[in-house]
């Protein structure tokens, strides 16, 4: 057992992973993480729950997470001997916060790519019904393994294309939109105009409860964020790229998220929105462009598949990260000549094929998804938080290393104060709402057994 967790023979991180993404792929996998698929499905529950004080809640959520992404920032900038926050919290918080920030995010990105892979199989189904879902599932993780398989700049290059698509399909809706409210354009809902957002029953038309509960929606939008903080050792001139991609998030917010839901709610009144329905659909299907729901169809496809190759890298990154700080078996740091860690994908992707037997015995698996993907978003919020602590300890344990950053997040101690407040505040909320209770109850469990883990861990790793 002791050998178990012996690496023998075995380079750092830094020396067997290489550095092949370019600043346009970083970019564009910022944006990716930063754009979920909840944005193009989940937009009409949001607004039907918040009304228009959802771009509220979006401007506080955002605001909060690119606070985080700055003191991520500046810590793995702070120290080159870090590849990824696992490290960060490592280093400052302990042995064991590194341990379990790596296996937790581990397990969100195994349930999340589950989830996801399903939901490929669906939107699938939506052209071709006669192919079962288990088979989508199947091809769609053994076509992602091979491309991260084959280097990490394809990884890159997949998920830079992945980006573009949702990229163009919010500035055209955004596009489209500001002509149809500039030209007041008449739909069966009414004039296309801004003073919808304020004129039917206010800004908080369901008052603080139906705000408050819109909050679970946004962080749940936002999920993938950190993606930024696992590309950090594979990264070209991270101390450039990785600053440009971080400051970059609030104009993503404010154009991708506040932009798409202002002018949704401009053009359709949000209590006249179908909840249960894309209103990325609507508004398109509104100045008749064919094939509206083909589309979207075809949107969310490319989104869930991103979703699902972000977490196969993710994955296979945060073991290696693992067992080079031997937490984990050294088989995970073993990387094949393009420097791409094979063993851990090839890991991942065998977890992955789960999804396939359960839509092979389960064709209706969506809801079994909708409270596991709950329990992953829990265990996220629990590693921002962590990673928030690990920054309040770094400007204390390294007052040097702060002042001495060129990339320093805004308020310092203080802020990442308020923030961790935030992120508890969040807790209680996803506590309260009983659809999302389950990942609150559910998430101490798997700290248990992450204890137990580790226990044996230091036993053997003598």
């Amino acid at each position: 057992m002791c050998a178990y967790f012996k690496v023998k023979g075995l380079g750092t991180m830094a020396d067997r992973l290489k550095r092949e993404l370019s600043n346009r792929h970083i970019q564009l996998i910022a944006i990716g993480g930063a754009i979920g698929t909840g944005l193009f499905l989940g937009a009409g529950q949001s607004i039907s729950l918040a009304g228009p004080s959802i771009l509220l809640t979006y401007i506080i959520v955002g605001f909060a997470l690119f606070m985080f992404m700055r003191a991520m920032g500046e810590m793995l900038l702070s120290d080159t001997k870090f590849n990824s926050f696992a490290d960060i919290t490592n280093e400052y918080v302990g042995p064991l916060a590194g341990f379990i920030t790596g296996w937790t995010y581990w397990l969100t990105w195994i349930i999340s790519g589950m989830a996801e892979v399903t939901a490929v199989a669906k939107y699938v189904s939506f052209w071709y019904p006669e192919i079962p879902n288990w088979l989508s599932a199947l091809a769609c993780i053994l076509l992602l393994m091979s491309f991260n398989l084959l280097s990490t700049r394809l990884f890159g290059e997949l998920e830079f294309w992945f980006a573009i698509i949702k990229v163009v399909t919010i500035v055209a809706l955004i596009i489209i939109g500001i002509v149809m409210i500039v030209m007041a354009y008449q739909t069966p809902f009414g004039h296309a105009s801004f003073s919808n957002i304020y004129n039917n029953g206010g800004v908080f038309p369901n008052g603080m409860s139906g705000f408050l509960m819109s909050f679970q929606m946004a962080i749940f939008s936002f999920l993938g964020i950190e993606m930024i903080g696992i590309t950090a050792g594979e990264t070209k001139n991270p101390h450039k790229t990785i600053p440009q991609a971080i400051n970059n998030v609030p104009f993503r917010i404010l154009i991708f998220y506040i932009g798409a839901l202002a002018v949704i709610i401009s053009i359709i009144p949000w209590n006249q929105l179908d909840p249960d329905n894309s209103p990325f659909v609507k508004v398109f299907a509104l100045v008749g462009i064919p094939f509206a729901a083909g589309i979207i169809n075809f949107v969310v496809l490319t989104a869930a598949a991103s979703a699902c190759n972000s977490g196969i890298f993710a994955n296979s990154r945060t073991l290696f990260g693992l067992a080079d700080r031997k937490q984990a078996p050294p088989k995970f740091q073993v990387t094949n000549r393009r420097g791409v860690p094979v063993t851990a994908i090839l890991v991942t992707c065998t977890l992955l094929l789960f999804a396939v037997l359960l839509n092979y015995f389960i064709p209706n698996a969506t809801t079994v998804f909708v409270y596991i993907s709950t329990v992953s978003t829990v265990l996220n919020i629990f590693i921002w938080t962590l990673i928030m602590i690990a920054y309040y300890r770094y400007t204390r344990a390294r007052p040097d290393l702060h002042k001495a950053s060129k990339f320093k997040m805004p308020g310092g101690k203080i802020m990442a104060l308020c923030i961790i407040i935030f992120f508890a505040f969040i807790f209680c909320v996803l506590f309260v709402n009983p659809e999302t209770r389950i990942g609150v109850i559910f998430a101490p469990l798997w700290l248990v057994v992450l204890a137990i883990m580790y226990r044996q861990y230091k036993k053997h790793a003598v």
